[in-house]
């Protein structure tokens, strides 16, 4: 019954997770394009950009949290339903980190657990690549296609980080047009790095279109 349940909440999270992110690249275009607005109310909408924004970090250590507790359950990680309780209490602290740091987010404590929490997703991107090469856990019963699995969630997970890369030129412009105003250069970085950051974000949904076909397909 467990089983059950988790496989359709790890299913439902995944199209928790695309709503999400359609909800959020819909917004941030609509501010992104409307420079005829007043920027007091631009800058509203961009600040709730940054709290729905949050639904896809959630949606990220969900995913995470329900991926390696049904990998335990059946058997393809050590530890059965010891090493599913230890990662579903993980998830739990993950997830309290992850709204701490987004409520603290103005403050420089807040800063430091953003900061410790990008340098956190590298560790865990190089070790889900890791686990997919065979180079941690090569003796686990873990068959090929969940082990490309891992290795497509890592994409994601870049992809992730490439789109907060790709607007570090936004929050730039966004904070010289909060002390001086908008103007025609100004909104027109900010209509390139929606471009840009959109890009990536169309790269993301590929490899999540990749898991689910994998997760159907199961290739051996």
């Amino acid at each position: 019954m467990l089983l059950h349940v988790l496989m359709v909440a790890h299913i439902a999270v995944l199209g928790y997770w695309l709503g999400s992110e359609l909800v959020i690249n819909s917004t941030f275009r609509y501010v992104s394009y409307s420079a005829q607005s007043p920027f007091a109310e631009r800058d509203r909408l961009m600040d709730h950009v940054m709290t729905v924004d949050q639904h896809v970090r959630y949606a990220l250590v969900l995913q995470f949290g329900l991926g390696f507790s049904l990998a335990a359950l059946y058997g393809y990680v050590p530890g059965g339903a010891a090493t599913a309780r230890v990662i579903g209490i993980f998830a739990v602290a993950w997830l309290i980190y992850v709204e701490v740091t987004h409520r603290l987010r103005h403050s420089p404590t807040g800063k430091s657990l953003a900061t410790f929490d990008r340098g956190s997703r590298y560790v865990l991107m190089a070790v889900l690549v890791a686990i997919g090469l065979h180079l941690i856990g090569g003796g686990w019963s873990m068959p090929f296609w969940l082990r490309l699995k891992l290795g497509l969630f890592a994409c994601v997970m870049a992809c992730g980080v490439g789109i907060r890369l790709a607007l570090i030129s936004h929050f730039r412009t966004w904070a010289v047009m909060a002390r001086e105003g908008p103007n025609d250069h100004t909104n027109a970085v900010i209509r390139k790095t929606y471009v840009q950051a959109t890009s990536v974000l169309v790269l993301l949904w590929v490899f999540i279109a990749a898991l689910v076909v994998v997760s159907v397909w199961k290739p051996m």
